[in-house]
């Protein structure tokens, strides 16, 4: 059988669907369905198959259950400001528990005029880990972005059973602005199930903990934090890294990332003993996107709005990459196109296509996102089939 006969659009041919949610409007499952129902118009007996990607931010439970069987865990946690919070995470039935950081920790959880720099505590995402621990799960991909704290993960380590103390051994409260005052971090309470427990953070920031591209220069003033903060908090992380490496023996000050999500990055690699990785390449390895694209004939992939920062290792450009290194061609379906979309080029996209198709308001692209996706997919799937035939 040539290739012309396979891709026709009578015969079958294998689509694969990986875009990552539209934010605000759909999630990325809904977004894969959208893009499948206009592919199907345009080839009836394609080969569909729908993998919800996420670059470990926003939407990453939602996205892994919506293609790997699990169970979501609804958790009443102790929230950035200290007050009770309903969160998520999700447990797979390969055992790995997901925890998204933002789901216990994050600024969505509280309004502008809340937000609290040297108070916020990352106490619930320590709370959705203890969880997870009681459900027997020993390997554990947290995500981080998102966070309302600048604490370096030291509410985490406090729900945890971490003692973080003062000189004269008295117990920190809740914040990043405790952290001038820290003097040694008692282990001895800690979790024990956390030694048998494989821990890896979704990161894709290299920020270091502390100084003028640390943790509390470039993130904490959109959390609140005014300059007297900013240099209170930046005070805290330095002693913070100096009390990880003489209480715990981590180095974490030259720690590419350790300042990611207010320095849990930092937290993470010396209480959890966690690896840093992209978030878009565990995610990947997980639901084996890899292989599925490897025996594609089309890969279709998209976000709410492509710009340059796409390619510094958000969800399209990873799926981008490995349909090029399978040499399977990639269209990158957006909400929008913004500045910079070009580098994605070289990374493996072949072409660029938004979903806006005349002249529309933001609202009303954001309301008809579903049909303009499934329009938009379906004329990507003719223009491909059209290549195909004239090739063929």
């Amino acid at each position: 059988m040539s290739d012309s006969e396979q891709l026709d659009g009578s015969r079958p041919f294998k689509v694969v669907i990986a875009p990552d949610s539209f934010k605000g409007s759909l999630s990325s499952a809904e977004v894969a369905e959208a893009m499948g129902e206009g592919v199907k118009r345009a080839a009836p007996h394609a080969e569909i198959v729908s993998i919800p990607v996420a670059d470990g931010g926003e939407g990453t439970i939602d996205a892994l259950l919506a293609s790997i069987e699990g169970e979501r865990y609804n958790v009443t946690v102790t929230g950035p400001l200290g007050k009770p919070v309903d969160a998520a995470y999700a447990l797979l039935a390969n055992g790995i528990a997901v925890i998204e950081m933002a789901a216990a920790s994050g600024l969505p959880l509280i309004t502008s005029d809340e937000r609290d720099s040297l108070g916020a505590t990352t106490y619930g995402t320590g709370e959705l880990v203890r969880h997870a621990l009681d459900q027997g799960s020993r390997k554990m991909m947290i995500t981080l972005g998102g966070s309302a704290t600048t604490d370096g993960g030291m509410g985490m380590g406090q729900a945890l059973g971490f003692r973080f103390l003062d000189d004269e051994g008295r117990e920190l409260g809740f914040g990043g602005g405790e952290l001038e005052r820290l003097a040694a971090i008692d282990a001895s309470a800690a979790d024990p199930r956390l030694a048998e427990t494989e821990v890896t953070v979704c990161c894709d920031v290299t920020n270091p903990l502390y100084g003028k591209q640390g943790a509390a220069f470039i993130f904490a003033p959109q959390k609140g934090a005014d300059e007297a903060a900013v240099l209170r908090l930046d005070r805290g992380l330095r002693r913070y890294a100096a009390v990880l490496h003489s209480s715990l023996g981590v180095q974490v000050d030259s720690l590419p990332g350790a300042g990611a999500a207010g320095g849990m990055g930092a937290g993470s690699a010396a209480l959890l003993r966690a690896a840093l990785r992209p978030g878009f390449t565990l995610i990947a390895g997980i639901t084996r996107l890899e292989d599925v694209i490897a025996g594609a004939a089309l890969v279709l992939t998209g976000e709410g709005r492509t710009d340059g920062q796409t390619a510094g290792g958000k969800a399209p450009a990873g799926v981008a990459g490995l349909a090029r290194k399978h040499g399977v061609p990639a269209v990158c379906i957006s909400g929008g196109l913004g500045p910079g979309v070009d580098a994605l080029y070289a990374q493996g996209v072949t072409a660029l296509m938004s979903i806006v198709d005349g002249p529309m308001g933001l609202d009303d692209a954001i309301t008809g996102a579903r049909p303009l996706l499934a329009r938009a997919a379906e004329n990507a799937a003719r223009i491909f089939l059209a290549g195909a035939r004239s090739r063929g």
